[in-house]
């Protein structure tokens, strides 16, 4: 329904991914967000992959909205890694068609050779 009334107005063509009601809220329960007292979710968002592995979850009050960008970022980020097999992985502020980093023993501790967090938050708010 938020989809229907909301999300439509928000993104051109809608959300390009599948969402999921949970109106009885046995789902919420299982994963720990369901409020007893209120008798309702908190607000939650869970990337689940084809193979049914929660690969990222975020969960906040009710007064704190989500950032569907943010959330369609990381959609993206999890296939790339999951297309590479893990020979790829996206580090801090990545953007879809950035550099990809090879992980390994010798990338620990050495990120910020490799990466610019500064360059990936530029101009990530230069394509906003």
């Amino acid at each position: 329904m938020w989809n229907d009334y909301e999300l439509l107005k928000m993104v051109d063509g809608g959300i390009p991914f599948p969402m999921g009601s949970d109106q009885d809220g046995s789902i919420g329960k299982k994963y720990g967000i369901y409020d007893e007292n209120g008798g309702v979710e908190t607000r939650g968002r869970f990337i689940i992959d084809p193979d049914g592995i929660v690969q990222g979850f975020e969960v906040l009050t009710p007064s704190v909205g989500r950032n569907v960008s943010e959330t369609i970022r990381q959609i993206k980020a999890f296939q790339l890694v999951r297309e590479s097999e893990g020979t790829e992985v996206t580090p801090s502020g990545w953007q879809p068609g950035k550099k990809t980093l090879k992980p390994g023993p010798e990338l620990v501790g050495n990120v910020w050779k490799e990466w610019n967090i500064k360059e990936a938050y530029d101009s990530a708010a230069a394509t906003e």
